[in-house]
């Protein structure tokens, strides 16, 4: 387990949320997104690292073990290589995420899971990126 406060891993999946909203949001259908080759990229590796935090989270117990499937789901990208089937992928992204992203929130309110450190450590790092560093200030205004 790691030492990293739980707090940093919701604060890392929102922003990798927010790049793969970024990244996709132009898109209508998978395949149109899967010819794009930099936003295709940029968001397979948004979603590792959402199941990558999301993992830690479910460690700590402070997720529903449902959640899981967003466990395996990296794991498919990861280990799937050229065989990932950019249908699901692409609803996971316009369909599932959202409401992970809802449900991070109203959890984070619940578990009193105080993510303004962790929001203000992650300005820090990304002081010369302005589409994080907005994201980051619109995130405090739906915590409040």
């Amino acid at each position: 387990m790691s030492d990293r406060d739980h707090s940093f891993y919701v604060v890392d999946i929102f922003i990798a949320m927010n790049k793969i909203e970024r990244y996709t949001h132009k898109f209508e259908n998978a395949q149109d997104f899967l010819d794009s080759e930099l936003e295709w990229d940029g968001a397979i590796r948004e979603l590792e690292i959402i199941g990558e935090a999301t993992n830690y989270l479910l460690k700590a117990n402070l997720i529903d073990p449902t959640y899981r499937r967003i466990v395996d789901f990296r794991n498919q990208i990861i280990h799937g290589y050229f065989g990932i089937d950019e249908n699901i992928v692409f609803d996971v992204i316009k369909n599932k995420l959202p409401l992970y992203y809802d449900d991070l929130l109203e959890l984070s309110k619940l578990q009193n899971i105080d993510i303004l450190e962790a929001i203000n450590a992650s300005r820090k790092e990304n002081f010369g990126n302005k589409n994080v560093l907005n994201f980051l200030n619109q995130l405090v205004l739906e915590i409040e």
